[in-house]
């Protein structure tokens, strides 16, 4: 690992380019704004000797003396980052999933502006709506649109292939009562969803996080309950599934402790049926081969 410059070192550009490069945490920066960073030092430089100064490592040394090297556009403040449910991996997509995003999505996809959303626009009627956050590939959700024409369907998916696979088969299927989504879920329900819009929330195995360090990462969590109780109808219902046993006591935990929602299960058991209209993942299905449980949640919006 490259030894840290002390303080009182002279260096020339070249020096100054290089600590920026070793000590400078990248994981925060963009790599644009991080060339844009370097040019500014090489052209403020001229070849003269400058004294580094340090900082706390969190932010890089500006030049207060360069107006386009403001801290502020190289790394955002520490408090200002939000802890995420997902990654958005390197996936790949297909030529025909490609395709569909040039050619279906002007028709299926909506675009995420920081701006409500007029949903009756969108599709063109005034109806009952449904959102499933995370849909994955669609299965789901096309199965749901197409039991239930007089509901429009709305998805959320972060991954691009999921979302051309899903414009793919809805183009196949006909239905004009499907709409995509490709942004954090989180940032759809605090801004673009209008209060009370939605008459059904379904979030169909999100990701478990399974190690323990990792459990903060979790969706269902309670500031995330309570924006889907901002945006859910009273009487509305939200539908989870899980094939992760302590993820599901996690759910179950969260959801009876918000003031505004109400447990459907009947019975003895704290757990609902699975929804007729939701299809067995290959992953479920898998589970089921190797005795593996599945736990389905439904409540109601008070």
């Amino acid at each position: 690992m490259p030894r840290r410059l002390r303080q009182d070192v002279q260096c020339d550009d070249t020096t100054c380019v290089a600590w920026e490069a070793t000590v400078l945490p990248l994981n925060y920066t963009r790599a644009s704004n991080f060339a844009s960073r370097v040019g500014s030092l090489r052209s403020g430089a001229q070849g003269a000797k400058r004294k580094l100064s340090f900082a706390p490592l969190h932010r890089a040394p500006a030049d207060v003396s360069d107006s386009n090297a403001s801290d502020s556009s190289i790394i955002p403040p520490a408090h200002s980052r939000r802890i995420r449910s997902f990654v958005v991996r390197a996936g790949r997509m297909t030529a025909g999933q490609a395709r569909a995003w040039q050619e279906l999505w002007p028709t299926y996809g909506v675009e995420f502006t920081c701006q409500p959303l007029d949903l009756n626009a969108i599709f063109g009627r005034h109806a009952p709506r449904v959102l499933e956050i995370g849909f994955g590939t669609g299965d789901a959700l096309l199965e749901y649109a197409k039991l239930h024409p007089d509901y429009d369907c709305l998805g959320i998916e972060v991954h691009p292939p999921g979302v051309g696979h899903l414009m793919i088969e809805a183009h196949k299927g006909g239905l004009a009562n499907i709409r995509a989504i490709c942004h954090d879920a989180v940032e759809v329900l605090e801004q673009a969803l209008a209060a009370k819009s939605l008459d059904e929330v379904h979030i169909f195995f999100p990701d478990p996080w399974h190690k323990k360090r990792h459990h903060k990462r979790r969706l269902i969590q309670p500031p995330f309950v309570g924006l889907l109780a901002r945006v859910l109808k009273p009487g509305g219902v939200v539908k989870l599934a899980t094939d992760w046993q302590h993820y599901a006591e996690q759910m179950l935990d969260v959801m009876r402790s918000q003031p505004y929602f109400e447990n459907l299960a009947s019975g003895e058991s704290l757990y609902s049926q699975r929804a007729a209209h939701r299809p067995l993942t290959r992953f479920e299905r898998r589970g089921h081969r190797l005795g593996h449980g599945v736990w389905d949640l439904a409540f109601k919006r008070k």
